[in-house]
């Protein structure tokens, strides 16, 4: 009997310590698909170190867009990947079909980030690429299957870590930080000072020292916070969040918590939060809460919430100066506005006529410097050449300011008048002033509507002068997929007798595109084609504009062209549309380059 013990205990232990030539007993050899989770990479449609990069958001993987890449993006991936390196970035290759979203785009990291979700970009979803910019990688990797007695396994149980420090900060075990909220009851003292409730929260230094504005330092027993009552029931949830990174956020506590999250550093709580207010941004017809929104993210110093409602507010422009809130906009703001190139307006005559009623209206409380450096953010050379002629006589401000207006009325006058290489033989021309560049111009000729849906009716505006763009739609009138429209080759008067036709449409299924000999990578895909060959003026270069109009109220997507296509890679829109009600206006825009 101890002989068959003996002699089973070796079979055992030779079963175990298999060698050489014989398969070897690996504990890692069989790996589990984990469930993915927010964030994770994973590289597809090639070997085991390469393939096309998708990263997982929202429950869903989708690709990431490749400007701007090099090896420090390469590195982060390989690295969250568990590679020893980075190798290359693959550009331009086809990894088979991408069917999610682009997730990423403008990625920029400094190459030592430990996770992609670190670095930093514009927004999820946001993008002007298609799916055929989708950015790979090859990563290094150890070249050799074998396993060898200096061979690493990595072991990541940190899915369970954040649950843990939860129930750690619910149970209040070894807490050594004490924070204690004040909240104005709105009642009074006998001495006449505010009544304050107290309420306790005790924390952690260890934790709590991740961001320096708690000032949670050795020596430091707690700290004292003043709360307003309406946020003062967020607090709690605030301090766990920091512990687990997650959270329950609803529209009644998003700002309470961003307003939280600046006060105290939590950048990418604070961010989060920040991208939440793009859901309500359109709900507003009155603008109050776009423009409280915009004063509130300077504030905050919120960077990300600054461009989303500027963003919006210059998308719906025309809206907003139609708006209670037009009167009420801080010269700051509208400064801003003034400098960005993707104002929807009619033409930049109707923002020279728009920005000089908003300084009468603000009367002496703007001073002249203001006036002046708000009215020299106009494109003088945009305007339409047969306005510059009536511009001295209809100005409610050129005599208050003539020597800026001549002195802008010239430059405007020398753009339409000279061609582009007389221009740029004068030294003082500069080709890269903004002046120069067109907005986003919805008047005719340069725009054409067509409308997906029956019985909607587009927003009315007071001023006949612009109600091309603010007809309502006839009962049940049938909208065509495709539209001609004529524009003049550039918006200079020396272009006004050289005409292009553009096709625009909308395609709603493959067959309607295999039709035109193009390929949809979604539907309804967008269309805008020149009907003759461009490259007689090479001069120019044509960056034109696809809006969606939601419901006739408000634009809620602006996007780019690329090979005569609208970009929709996202398929996530800005700003959201119920019902996917909208209209596509397309817009055609010259510029010199």
């Amino acid at each position: 009997m101890l002989v068959h013990r003996n002699l089973l205990a070796l079979w055992l232990l030779l079963l175990l310590h298999v060698s050489g030539s014989a398969a070897r007993f690996n504990l890692f050899a069989h790996k589990k698909n984990p469930v993915p989770r927010e964030g994770d990479v994973r590289l597809f449609g090639g070997g085991v170190a390469d393939g096309r990069v998708e990263v997982y958001h929202e429950g869903q993987w989708g690709t990431v867009c490749d400007d701007g890449w090099d090896l420090a993006e390469a590195q982060v991936v390989c690295r969250q990947l568990r590679f020893p390196g980075a190798r290359s970035v693959v550009i331009g290759k086809d990894y088979g079909t991408a069917p999610g979203p682009i997730w990423l785009d403008d990625l920029k990291c400094q190459g030592t980030e430990n996770y992609v979700s670190m670095c930093a970009f514009k927004s999820w979803g946001t993008t002007d690429c298609s799916h055929k910019e989708d950015v790979g990688v090859i990563c290094e990797s150890s070249g050799s299957n074998a396993t060898d007695g200096n061979s690493t396994y990595s072991l990541d149980h940190s899915i369970s870590l954040s649950d843990e420090r939860g129930q750690i900060f619910d149970s209040g075990s070894g807490c050594d930080f004490s924070i204690s909220v004040m909240t104005a009851t709105g009642n009074t003292e006998e001495d006449g000072t505010p009544e304050m409730a107290s309420t306790t929260v005790c924390a952690h230094k260890a934790i709590l020292s991740q961001f320096p504005l708690f000032n949670a330092s050795e020596g430091t027993a707690g700290i004292t916070v003043d709360i307003s009552p309406a946020c003062q029931p967020n607090f709690s949830s605030f301090i766990r969040y920091i512990y687990t990174r997650k959270m329950e956020v609803t529209y009644s506590s998003v700002q309470c918590l961003h307003w939280l999250a600046s006060k105290f550093g939590v950048k990418q709580l604070m961010e989060d939060t920040g991208r939440l207010f793009t859901q309500i941004l359109p709900e507003d017809a009155s603008f109050h809460t776009q423009v409280s929104l915009y004063e509130y993210a300077v504030e905050t110093g919120d960077i990300v919430l600054q461009e989303n409602c500027i963003q919006y507010l210059a998308w719906n422009y025309q809206n907003l100066t139609s708006s209670p809130a037009w009167t009420q906009l801080s010269v700051q703001l509208l400064g801003a506005l003034l400098l960005r190139s993707d104002l929807v307006v009619p033409d930049e005559y109707f923002l020279l006529w728009n920005v000089e009623s908003w300084i009468r209206e603000k009367g002496a409380s703007i001073s002249s410097e203001a006036q002046v450096d708000l009215l020299k953010r106009i494109r003088f050379p945009m305007i339409p050449a047969e306005e510059l002629y009536n511009l001295e006589p209809n100005s409610s401000l050129y005599a208050t300011h003539e020597a800026m207006y001549q002195k802008n009325l010239l430059k405007a006058f020398q753009f339409n008048v000279l061609l582009f290489s007389n221009l740029k033989s004068n030294p003082k021309f500069d080709k890269d002033d903004d002046d120069y560049r067109p907005r986003i111009y919805t008047a005719e000729p340069w725009s054409t509507t067509m409308t997906r849906t029956q019985n909607r009716r587009m927003h009315y505006n007071q001023y006949d002068r612009y109600n091309q763009y603010n007809q309502y739609n006839q009962f049940n009138q049938y909208n065509p997929s495709s539209k001609v429209i004529t524009t003049p080759v550039h918006n200079s008067l020396i272009f006004k007798n050289n005409k292009i036709q553009w096709e625009a449409n909308v395609f709603n299924n493959q067959q309607e595109c295999s039709n035109r000999g193009v390929t949809c990578e979604s539907f309804p895909s967008a269309r805008l084609a020149p009907q003759s060959s461009l490259t007689e003026w090479r001069h120019i270069l044509f960056r034109n504009r696809l809006l969606l109009m939601c419901q006739g109220t408000y634009i809620f997507q602006v996007q780019d062209f690329k090979n005569n296509m609208a970009v929709n890679g996202s398929r996530v829109p800005a700003y959201p549309c119920p019902d996917d009600q909208y209209t596509h206006q397309f817009v055609v825009r010259p510029e010199y380059v």
